[in-house]
């Protein structure tokens, strides 16, 4: 994965850290036959929720922003199908927020530790070398089954766990909602809903926006801004514990901190307001891409309007014929009329001729 993008897929075997390795989401995998998966909720992931053995056939998951990571053991991969809940008109929830650098440093330090998980299945096959001549076949065939099964799960756990303990070893470098305050969380998610309507718009995604510029300047813009809306968290905590007991000459003093943190709220607040505008651009374009496509495709369908009106002009010239058979048919209805007028009349005629019935 590059540095500073998310991608709309997940490889089928790893853990990956939500906003940091992947966005939230739902995700679908094709064929998860006798896979699993584990989402690590709970701050930490200190909640894990998983399914194993998973079916034959499609399964999807829903990735939370809450989530804290992500893990995966299947043939395949999983595709982001849609976005988080939140994100068409639900409570936003905010999801971690990673150094954009960070990433492309976790996986420089996972690659150059691979070969190295390789030497615990190479050291288990060669004990079973070295004991075949003493202890028989069966030691041998013993060390070598168990090498298999080494060799299958402890790359993928080892370096699952060695990226973990990085980043811990990285806690500056990210932030997750329990570092912010109700008014900082309130402009994050702000923040986020913009950065998420661009990256998930259908211009942006069809590269008629600059994806490179919006795959790299969005994430730094919204690290930037967590970060100083986390420092803005504690500065107000600072302020709040000062101020208890609430005393004039404290809150005098704490006036000049409260203007300053004030305008720093202020200036960034400007700065989502400008992602918003921005992601308010990127929506009115998506409306007109769509309006766009509509377009194209009634052009696309212009050879049977063409037909019709043909069809029409035909009709036009069929008129007289048609009109003609109307003629021939009230000809007909007048004779019917008179016909029926005729045989009423002989009919009252032929009734007055005939004999009087005999009596009762």
């Amino acid at each position: 994965m590059t540095s500073g993008a998310w991608s709309n897929s997940i490889p089928g075997i790893g853990t990956f850290f939500v906003g940091i390795d992947v966005a939230p989401g739902r995700y679908r995998c094709e064929d998860g036959k006798g896979g699993w998966w584990v989402r690590f909720t709970g701050p930490g992931g200190g909640d894990p929720v998983g399914s194993w053995p998973l079916p034959a056939g499609p399964t999807e998951i829903e990735i939370a922003p809450t989530d804290f990571a992500f893990e995966t053991h299947v043939g395949t991969y999983w595709r982001r199908v849609a976005p988080a809940k939140g994100e068409d008109g639900a409570p936003f929830e905010l999801r971690p927020v990673a150094d954009p650098t960070l990433r492309a440093e976790l996986d420089t330090i996972v690659a150059r530790r691979r070969p190295l998980v390789w030497l615990a299945p190479l050291t288990v096959l060669g004990m079973g070398l070295l004991g075949a001549p003493v202890l028989g076949s069966l030691w041998l065939l013993g060390l070598a089954m168990m090498a298999v099964l080494v060799a299958l799960g402890s790359p993928s756990v080892s370096l699952d766990l060695q990226r973990a303990r990085e980043l811990a070893k990285r806690r500056d470098r990210y932030l997750t909602p329990e570092d912010f305050d109700d008014e900082a969380r309130a402009l994050l998610a702000r923040a986020q809903a913009a950065v998420d309507t661009v990256r998930d718009s259908q211009v942006n995604q069809e590269g008629l926006l600059d994806a490179v510029d919006n795959a790299v300047t969005l994430p730094r813009q919204e690290w930037e801004i967590a970060q100083v809306l986390a420092r803005q968290s504690k500065l107000r905590v600072e302020q709040d514990e000062a101020a208890s007991p609430s005393l004039p000459e404290v809150e005098a003093a704490l006036r000049p901190f409260r203007e300053k943190l004030d305008l720093s709220v202020q200036a960034v607040t400007r700065r989502i307001e400008a992602l918003e505008r921005y992601a308010e651009r990127v929506r009115a374009a998506d409306e007109a891409l769509i309006a766009h496509r509509r377009v194209e495709a009634l052009a696309e369908r212009a050879h049977e309007y063409d037909e019709l009106l043909a069809d029409t002009v035909r009709d036009d010239l069929a008129l007289p014929a048609i009109e003609r058979l109307t003629e021939q048919s009230e000809d007909l209805v007048r004779m019917l009329r008179h016909r029926l007028a005729e045989a009423a009349e002989a009919g009252g005629r032929a009734e007055g001729e005939l004999p009087p019935s005999p009596p009762g």
